[in-house]
Formats: structure tokens, C-alpha cells, sequence
């Protein structure tokens, strides 16, 4: 596949024309009925043409989600610039990627069955998704460091990734919500943020520090 600094502006569009008849062809077909030639044949390329740029499906999913990302990231940042409070940069960011994933709801079904195989590419927490996963998650260390949250120097280290944690249970719950335009989704996040704002004031307590250390402790030791 060519180096995305090297691409030219046509080949950059050619990419995108692949990716975009890529996700007609698994929103009409699914996902594991769409083939590289029928992709090839919508995108009006030929097949080598296809490889050429994404070597299989998976790496078309990973393209999306890339772009799902930026998208994420951009939308994020108008509710990051305006706001210091922790709970409103929270409820934005997550409001944010529930606005840009809502045209894909109707497959996205179709792709979470097949990252929910922990030894698939397509899974958030694998190899494959480092680049994806590491850009959400700097979205989420932006709203930590620029907002008004008191937490300890540990804490405030783990959070960024602890809040990701948290989107991806928000992820799985909107993929399964078939309530108009996933109102139920928008009315989890609108009761988990203020959750979570009084658990991170709470672990400044005295009593809680043990827990929090606990807490923090495992989440190291499962990383490693």
C-alpha cells in the first residue's frame, strides 16, 4: 500500500472512492458477502487497482474507522474550545462521536460482530487499530489536561484511557440501540457523565485513595 505522505491528490481521491463504494456495497450487502471485485467493480477501478491500495476488507474497515476518527476528532474539538468544566468536555466529546457515527448506524452492526473476535484486525484494541485507538484517546487526554478536574497526578495519567474505556461500553451500547436516531444512547451519556464526574471528585477524598490506587494498580498490570 502507497505511503500516505507520498500519495498525490488523485491517488488520495482514488482511496476515498474505494473506501466510500466499500461502505455502500457493506450497508446493502454486509459485510461478509461484500467481495474485494465488487468493491473494485463500484468504485469503477479494477481489482489490482483495489489491492493496490487496501491489501484486504480488513484494512478497508480500518480506513473507515481512521476516518470515523478524524471526523470524532474535529467535531470534538468545537466543544473542547469552548468549555473548561470537566462534565460539559465529557458530555461533548461523547455527544460528538454519537453525531458522527450516526450515518453508520444501520451496518455498524455488521462490522462490530467481526471486531468482537479479540484475534480479528478489526478489533479496537488490536495491533491493527493502535493508530485509530491512540488518536481517540488523545482526544480524551486534550479534555483532561484543559479542564477543570482536580485528581491526583496518577489518576489524571490513567484517565485519558479510562474515559476511552468508557466510549467503547457507549460503542457497544449504540450498536444494539434501535430507538429512533439511538435516543437511547443520547440519554445513557446524558446519565453516565454526571456518574463519572462524581467518582473522579470523589477519588480526591482520603478514604477513596486506596481504592482509586487499587484501581489504577490493575489497570497497569493489565496493560503489561
Amino acid at each position: 500500500m502507497p505511503d500516505p505522505a507520498a500519495r498525490s491528490p488523485k491517488a488520495e481521491q482514488t482511496r476515498q472512492t474505494i473506501v466510500d463504494a466499500a461502505m455502500r456495497l457493506f450497508s446493502r450487502d454486509g459485510y461478509g458477502r461484500t467481495t474485494m471485485r465488487a468493491i473494485a467493480t463500484e468504485a469503477g477501478v479494477s481489482l489490482g487497482n483495489a489491492y493496490y491500495y487496501f491489501g484486504s476488507k480488513e484494512h478497508l474497515i480500518q480506513a473507515f474507522y481512521d476516518q470515523l476518527q478524524v471526523e470524532h476528532e474535529a467535531a470534538a474539538e468545537r466543544v473542547l474550545g469552548r468549555d473548561s468544566r470537566f462534565d460539559q468536555r465529557l458530555r461533548g466529546v461523547l455527544d460528538a462521536w454519537l453525531y458522527v457515527a450516526e450515518p453508520h448506524h444501520e451496518f455498524a452492526g455488521e462490522f462490530f460482530r467481526n471486531a468482537a473476535d479479540p484475534h480479528s484486525p478489526l478489533s479496537p484494541f488490536s495491533p491493527e487499530s493502535a493508530p485509530a485507538r491512540d488518536a481517540s484517546i488523545g482526544v480524551f487526554r486534550t479534555l483532561v489536561t484543559g479542564s477543570n478536574v482536580k485528581a491526583s497526578a496518577d489518576l489524571r495519567a490513567e484517565l485519558p484511557e479510562l474515559l476511552w474505556l468508557l466510549q467503547m461500553g457507549v460503542v457497544l451500547f449504540w450498536v444494539y440501540d434501535d430507538s429512533p436516531r439511538q435516543e437511547r444512547s443520547r440519554r445513557l451519556v446524558a446519565g453516565l457523565v454526571p456518574i463519572v464526574d462524581r467518582l473522579v471528585k470523589l477519588a480526591r477524598l482520603p478514604v477513596a485513595r486506596g481504592l482509586v490506587d487499587d484501581v489504577l494498580g490493575l489497570v497497569r498490570d493489565l496493560r503489561s
